[in-house]
């Protein structure tokens, strides 16, 4: 992408099947805002990528901007449920490199990756972490915190405050054995994402295989139901062998 462009190639770390959302409850997910955003030229990066992809709909997880492989501009999508096909990375890559030609976000030659969150993704909408509740995460804060500004635990909940959403971490103490709960302000974290466990993967095997069983059921439902209009069609009229 850009001058000396390299060959386009795709990342897609996690691919779940179809899922059963309504379009509205599609649209509504598409349009969740992020509470954890980029900055600087990522954040010009994504501002561009946002419609294109929205359009799409796919929705932007995170923008990185590297310096590997000579220049390395990664995207992050998904789609409103949480999955990402090699597909979906295609399509977003053909669709973003003329958005990218004509803006130029960069200022030398650079490689284009798109990618899913993967298992251990980044946390940056409310509901990213509703749905880690449960799960070991690493945050990072963009100002201190009693005095720090990385915190590591299970988060136990999530809680709507007038001041905004905030997160309440279970940290432990391997000196102490003693337990504290930290209560971050989702608008002040800089980075949190959730924590590759044994845990976090086993729950991940056990959504993708749910969603393969309902997959395959809808397609079996859809097939059954091919194949009784086709036989209605065929079917000859009550009382004429011939259908006359």
């Amino acid at each position: 992408m850009g001058p000396g462009r390299d060959p386009l190639f795709f990342i897609a770390t996690r691919v779940d099947m179809a899922s059963s959302l309504t379009e509205r409850e599609t649209n509504a997910q598409l349009d969740e805002p992020r509470l954890i955003v980029d900055a600087g030229l990522a954040a010009r990066v994504g501002a561009l990528a946002e419609p294109t992809l929205r359009d799409l709909n796919l929705r932007l997880v995170r923008v990185k901007i590297s310096g590997a492989d000579g220049g390395t501009v990664q995207i992050m999508a998904e789609r409103p449920d949480g999955s990402m096909t090699i597909e979906d990375c295609e399509r977003a890559s053909v669709a973003l490199s003329p958005v990218f030609d004509v803006e130029a976000p960069m200022d030398r030659a650079y490689r284009l990756e798109i990618s899913s969150p993967g298992i251990d993704r980044p946390l940056v909408r409310l509901s990213d972490f509703e749905r880690a509740k449960g799960f070991e995460a690493k945050v990072e804060m963009s100002r201190a915190v009693e005095g720090r500004k990385r915190f590591r635990g299970l988060i136990e909940e999530v809680e709507g405050v007038a001041e905004g959403p905030r997160v309440r971490l279970r940290l432990s103490s391997e000196e102490t054995h003693e337990e504290t709960i930290a209560a971050l302000a989702i608008a002040e974290m800089g980075e949190a994402r959730l924590v590759l466990t044994e845990e976090l993967i086993r729950a991940a095997l056990r959504r993708d295989k749910q969603a393969q069983k309902a997959l395959k059921t809808r397609r079996e439902r859809r097939g059954a139901t091919s194949r009784n209009q086709a036989k209605g069609a065929a079917a000859p009229a009550e009382g004429d062998t011939h259908g006359r």
